[in-house]
C-alpha cells in the first residue's frame, strides 16, 4: 500500500488505537478519538470517565515522544476488505491554551458526540514519520 493509500484509510477511521511505551519497557495500548491533518495526528483526553487526570498514556508521551498508532478494518465475512495502518512518529502532550483549544476544534468535528460536550483534556500530537500499510485486495 503507497503512502497516500495508507493516509486516506487512516483517515477515514473512525476511532484508532495508540501505542506508547511504558518506563519499564512494556507497552501500553489505549483507543483514542482523532483527527487527521496532513502528516500530524491530534487526539484529546475527553470527558467519558476516568480514574485520574494524570493519565498513563501523557506520562509515556512526555517520557518517550516515539508513538505508534493503528487503524484497522476487519470483515468477519468477507477477509477481502481486511486492512490496516500504522502510523510511527513522535507525540508531545499539549496541556493548554490556544493550540489546545484549536486541536479540540479540529478533533470535535469528527465526532457528534462532541457536539454538546467538546474535549476540556490535553492533546496528544503526533507528527507522523511514516505510513505503513497493508490491504487484503
Amino acid at each position: 500500500m503507497d503512502v497516500d493509500e495508507a493516509r486516506r484509510r487512516f483517515g477515514s477511521a473512525r476511532r484508532v488505537v495508540l501505542a506508547t511505551q511504558r518506563g519499564d519497557g512494556s507497552v501500553d495500548v489505549v483507543p483514542v478519538t482523532f483527527a487527521l491533518v496532513d502528516d500530524t495526528i491530534y487526539s484529546l483526553v475527553d470527558h467519558k470517565p476516568k480514574t485520574t487526570r494524570d493519565l498513563q498514556r501523557l506520562r509515556n508521551v512526555r517520557r518517550d515522544a516515539n508513538v505508534t498508532l493503528l487503524a484497522d478494518q476487519y470483515d468477519d465475512a468477507d477477509w477481502s476488505a481486511l486492512w490496516w495502518v500504522r502510523a510511527k512518529g513522535e507525540a508531545r502532550v499539549v496541556d493548554e491554551g490556544p493550540e489546545r483549544d484549536a486541536i479540540a476544534t479540529v478533533v470535535a468535528a469528527r465526532y457528534g458526540q462532541y457536539d454538546d460536550n467538546e474535549p476540556m483534556g490535553p492533546a496528544v500530537v503526533v507528527d507522523v514519520a511514516q505510513w505503513l500499510g497493508w490491504s487484503a485486495s
